[in-house]
């Protein structure tokens, strides 16, 4: 079961908002979207303070870095390019294949 892949509502690259947790309303492009857990990583929210260790073949410092953390795939909301608001998606078979639109508008979501 841990696995399985889960069809989710939003893609790399999609424009995305906060809708629970700490970052709240806040709107970003989703980095990374990993379906087996039902998470995505979105640019600039749920940031952590993560250790790193210096490596001096690698040429990396040590200290404290910020990266982004999962957030799970419910907790956001894609914001639609044409009207931009929050919205969320259907899908629709076009021409054999099946793309998201947008609820609020009716424009797709998938060029």
């Amino acid at each position: 079961m841990a696995n399985e892949r889960k069809n989710l509502h939003v893609k790399n690259g999609d424009r995305v908002i906060v809708t629970a947790g700490k970052d709240k309303g806040k709107i970003g492009n989703v980095k990374k979207v990993v379906p087996s857990e039902a998470k995505v990583y979105v640019e600039g929210a749920n940031m952590v303070t993560k250790a790193q260790k210096p490596n001096a073949m690698a040429g990396i410092q040590g200290g404290l870095i910020k990266i982004e953390a999962p957030l799970d795939s419910s907790n956001v909301m894609v914001v639609c390019p044409s009207c931009e608001k929050p919205t969320r998606i259907k899908h629709v078979v076009i021409d054999g294949k099946k793309v998201r639109v947008c609820k609020k508008c009716g424009e797709q979501l998938d060029v």
